[in-house]
């Protein structure tokens, strides 16, 4: 099996967040006295895959991914992961790893839903190296999918299709949290 390298997406400006009321990068913001990245992070970690978190402030997700698979450019394949997504599995990561042994791009769902990491295989580093600007690799994903090349991977996992955007989305998965916590003894 290869093995694919998590690309973290942290260098978003996270402009709604900041409209919604949130203070300071939604990165940063707390569930649970943990950042957000942090969780993300420690999935990515449980996954033991190898990871590259791009962070330096570029102009779209575009230049980000860019920026990572130049980065990472001798990996096995890349993960494309924003780092506000701070609900994601490991088994998640490792499912869409395990895909890109059969398919050049892989694209989770979520009933229905479209997720994250989207997974691309070695073979899609030129179109990679050249995606900038807002769409980020959603240009690469549409080429291959005309070609049938893109394989549809339904997972049961809100974490990959819940994100941090705004401060009702810190809320949002506070509450998704509770079912996981350990009942508390009084």
């Amino acid at each position: 099996m290869n093995t694919p390298t998590v690309l973290v997406l942290a260098s978003g400006r996270g402009e709604r967040f900041t409209a919604s009321g949130g203070q300071g990068s939604k990165l940063h913001a707390l569930i649970d006295g943990v950042r957000v990245i942090d969780h993300t992070l420690a999935a990515v970690r449980a996954s033991r895959l190898p990871f590259h978190v791009e962070d330096a402030g570029h102009a779209g997700m575009g230049d980000s991914i860019a920026a990572a698979v130049q980065a990472t450019r001798n990996a096995d394949g890349w993960l494309v992961l924003p780092a506000d997504l701070p609900l994601i599995q490991p088994a998640s990561l490792l499912a869409v790893a395990a895909a890109l042994d059969r398919h050049p791009v892989v694209v989770p769902f979520y009933r229905e839903t479209k997720g994250h990491p989207v997974g691309f295989a070695k073979s899609c580093l030129d179109e990679l190296l050249a995606v900038s600007g807002e769409e980020g690799a959603a240009t690469v994903v549409r080429s291959y999918a005309a070609r049938g090349q893109v394989h549809r991977l339904a997972l049961d996992d809100v974490g990959t299709v819940t994100d941090i955007d705004t401060i009702g989305d810190v809320d949002k998965v506070r509450a998704l949290m509770l079912p996981r916590r350990p009942e508390q003894s009084a």
